[in-house]
């Protein structure tokens, strides 16, 4: 069995069949997420971590649509996403995380070794 932690997206891909699974995607925002501009703390991952599994599952789901345009879309979803938990129940709380797993899926899918600092919204 290979190790999860050993996933590393700068590996080339041979076609968009790429695909992460959860569990690597959760131990990945779980040693980042102090590193993000929203995070309250190391304590706080598990308020944040259904974002980053809904923004990992959805960027997956919406494959081909742009941040902007399926934000809408992803917005009324949270309302009634599965695996909410003890997330922040407003969209604007829980939004950069979101994005953030929406941009980590996508740039893998292009092979570039994740987001970029320049790629940070306001």
């Amino acid at each position: 069995m290979s190790d999860p932690n050993a996933f590393d997206r700068v590996s080339p891909v041979e076609n968009d069949d790429w695909k992460a699974s959860w569990e690597t995607e959760d131990n990945y925002w779980h040693e980042n997420f102090t590193s993000r501009p929203y995070a309250l703390g190391p304590d706080y991952y598990d308020r944040f971590r259904p974002g980053y599994r809904y923004g990992f599952e959805a960027a997956q789901h919406y494959m081909g649509r742009g941040w902007d345009d399926a934000e809408p879309d992803l917005q009324r979803g949270w309302e009634t996403y599965a695996h909410r938990d003890q997330a922040p129940s407003a969209w604007e709380e829980i939004r950069d995380a979101v994005r953030d797993a929406w941009d980590r899926v996508v740039s893998g899918r292009k092979s570039d070794g994740g987001r970029r600092d320049a790629d940070i919204r306001e």
